[in-house]
């Protein structure tokens, strides 16, 4: 990896702070796979439901997965898109029905974290239980800003906030997102016409490109500043 393309995850990463997903989060699952196997989710495949009680949460290894709201008509809509750390943690720790179903988009591994495998990882690693309270309060908070982000930006920033919460580093080091237009446009709250538009736009200002099922940010700090005018 290039000296320039290390600046501009670094870049990110400041930008975004603790949003942007690179640090402890990634490795995350190392810990948990001392004591719990791993289990393989094919594409498309459920990995669980709204409205199911919860005796287990989710520690990514490798893959995407989707979470999102069902309505009673059938219609959804996506909470979030996870590609490491942790998911379904809240129904396991409140005891209450699940709030959301989560579903492979790729081939997907996961560490399933049941009660005694948890008190065990504990044991080992005692850090680990206060790490896990980091992340959920930051969960709590990314939330907040997205309901933040909803009722008082424009369309085009809360696109810009998409790709940049969402960049992760390809297999050469620069920032992309794995994100079809219509999965930004799901998180993001808009539509897929207006989110290609948008693309184009950008595009056309530098700030991103494009690639085979990509989006390359190639101006992370242009984007940055655009979603908070």
């Amino acid at each position: 990896m290039g000296q320039n393309q290390n600046d501009s995850i670094k870049e990110a990463a400041q930008m975004y702070g603790d949003a942007y997903p690179l640090g402890p989060e990634t490795d995350l699952w190392r810990l948990f796979a001392k004591n719990l196997p791993t289990r393989t989710y094919e594409k498309d495949q459920m990995i669980y439901w709204q409205e199911e009680q919860a005796d287990c949460f989710y520690c990514i290894k490798k893959g995407r997965v989707k979470v999102f709201l069902s309505s009673e008509n059938g219609m959804e809509k996506t909470i979030t898109i996870v590609e490491q750390g942790i998911l379904g943690e809240a129904a396991f720790f409140d005891h209450m029905p699940r709030v959301s179903s989560a579903k492979a988009l790729v081939k997907t591994e996961l560490i399933a974290i049941n009660r005694n495998g948890l008190i065990k990882s504990f044991s080992q690693d005692p850090d680990l239980a206060v790490h896990l309270l980091e992340l959920m309060a930051h969960r709590v908070r990314l939330l907040s800003e997205q309901v933040d982000n909803m009722t008082f930006l424009q369309a085009d920033q809360r696109v810009a906030q998409a790709l940049l919460r969402h960049a992760v580093p390809g297999e050469d080091g620069i920032l992309q997102v794995n994100l079809t237009h219509e999965e930004i446009a799901n998180l993001a709250g808009t539509t897929r016409v207006t989110v290609s538009k948008l693309l184009t736009r950008f595009a056309k200002n530098g700030w991103i490109g494009t690639r085979y099922r990509a989006v390359v940010i190639k101006n992370p700090a242009a984007l940055r500043s655009f979603s908070k005018e």
